[in-house]
Parts: structure tokens; sequence; C-alpha cells
């Protein structure tokens, strides 16, 4: 009997073992590449997936390195790597006319793909709850985020990781605001149990990759763009976040969604999967 393995593909190696990133591919039709964000995995678009899949698209979802089903290198967890591994994915797929949709610092991967590889096969871009442009507090970057913040997450993380994630996604899904109405105990445990099993060098060293700027690569993007963004995110606030990333890409589109936390593609999925539709279009492929 033959058994049907499940879909990775190698990007690399460390030591005796390759590096294999999982992936699921679902549906026909025009390509989108959904990036999911910290500590999830692509599990996390549960509420995307068929949505798109039912208007005709075809889904392709993957586990970023040390997340989710995916290996769990020591190394590998900066930007320019997470493209290359996305680039390898699209390469092995024969990806045309895609459409690039990243989530909190799966944003960062979209604007580091079309820095780095150009827009050739992307047809458009969507940012969710995203990182970009640029969260450090610099001195030209003034509006950013204090370096202190991010060093206290990474001292979280050493200190007690399951613990931190605990608090992280409290404020990940505003869980005093909308637990119980809008997202339940149980899914909140789900993204617990997903985000505890990653690699904990990976989602400690991920930390660090959110300081990346991702200015001149949001100067790249000349295809249409959407950003989607909860008024009420308290990981990635608005005005720091969507607001300066709609300013940086021309003739953008910008839909604040009214109350939404940082994890609003489960607690307002059906604003998001509306605002994603009405963006994208009926599926042009077979």
């Amino acid at each position: 009997m033959v058994v049907e393995s499940m879909p990775y593909i190698t990007v690399g190696k460390e030591n005796s073992g390759d590096i294999d990133l999982y992936y699921e591919d679902h549906g026909t039709g025009d390509p989108i590449v959904l990036i999911h964000g910290w500590p999830l995995s692509g599990a996390s678009w549960e509420k995307q997936i068929q949505i798109l899949i039912d208007a005709g698209y075809r889904v392709i979802t993957y586990d970023r390195r040390g997340f989710g089903n995916s290996d769990k290198p020591l190394f590998g967890y900066d930007y320019t790597t997470f493209v290359e591994d996305l680039h390898s994915l699209v390469n092995r797929l024969g990806l045309q006319d895609m459409v690039l949709v990243g989530f909190s610092m799966g944003g960062g991967e979209v604007a580091r793909y079309i820095g780095m590889y150009g827009s050739e096969r992307v047809k458009k871009a969507v940012f969710i709850s995203a990182i970009p442009p640029f969260l450090l507090k610099t001195a030209d970057n003034p509006d950013g985020v204090d370096s202190s913040v991010f060093e206290g997450l990474r001292q979280g993380v050493i200190a007690d990781r399951p613990a931190f994630l605990s608090q992280f996604l409290s404020n990940f899904y505003n869980v005093d605001v909308l637990g119980g109405k809008l997202i339940s105990d149980q899914a909140i445990q789900l993204s617990w149990d997903v985000a505890s099993l990653a690699s904990p060098k990976g989602t400690l060293d991920c930390i660090s990759a959110w300081l990346t700027d991702f200015r001149k690569d949001l100067a790249h993007i000349d295809v249409p763009t959407l950003i989607v963004h909860g008024d009420s995110d308290r990981i990635c606030p608005l005005p720091v976040t969507g607001e300066r990333t709609h300013e940086a890409v021309k003739e953008s589109k910008l839909v604040v969604v009214e109350d939404g936390p940082h994890g609003l593609n489960w607690t307002h999925a059906e604003q998001l999967n509306r605002a994603l539709l009405d963006f994208l279009g009926p599926s042009t492929g077979t």
C-alpha cells in the first residue's frame, strides 16, 4: 500500500538533515499565497481558506521555518532567508500572477519579496495587521516603538515562553474585551497549542526580525495593494503600521476594522473576508 506523504519543500540543510517547509495547496484558479504571523502557522488562516477556494481561487498556505509542521533549524530567522524560502515555494509550484497576502510579520515577507524579486510574478498584495513599514523607533523613525519594548518581549520568551505566549495571545485577540463574544476560550487555546510547539529559538529570533526596515521595499510595490488593520490592534498599532504603509504604497486601499484586534482574521473574519473578496474580484484562472 502506498501512503501519501504530506507536502514539503526542501529549502536548505542543517548538519545531516534537510530543512523542509510544510505547505498546503488547495483549489484551482488564480493563486493566492497566505503568509501567517508569529507565533502561529498556516492553520491560522482557517476562516479565510475555504471562502477563497469557494470564490474560485487556488489557495496556498505554508508554515514558516521554525513554526507549525515545518522543520525547526537553529538559524535563518531573518527576512532575507524567509523570502528566499518563499521564493523556493513559488518556484516549486510554478506560480504566476499570484496574490501575496501577509498577516502580521507575514506582511514583512510580502514587502521584502517584492523588494528582492520585483512584481513580475505578483498581481496584487495584501497586508493584514502587518508590521511594515518599520516598527523600531530611531532618529529617522521617531514614531516607532522604543527598543526596550522588544527587549522586554525577548526577556519574556527567555524567562518562561509558555507563560509569555498566554499573555501575548490575550493581547493578540483583545481577550479582555472580545473573549466569549468574538473568540472562544477553545480558539485561544488552539492558538496557544500551535505557538507552544514552535521552535524556541525561532520564536525568540523572530522578535529581532520584526525590527527590519521595510521602507525601501514598500517603495518598490507597483501592484494594487490592500491594507486591512484593526483600530484596536495592541501588537501593531494602526498609526505606526497600517496607516504608514498606506501612505508609503501609492494608490493603496486602507480598510480599518472598527474595534479590530491584531488577530482580526479570526475575531472579525466576516469583515476581513468581505474586504478581501471585494479587492480580489472574481478569479480569472482555471
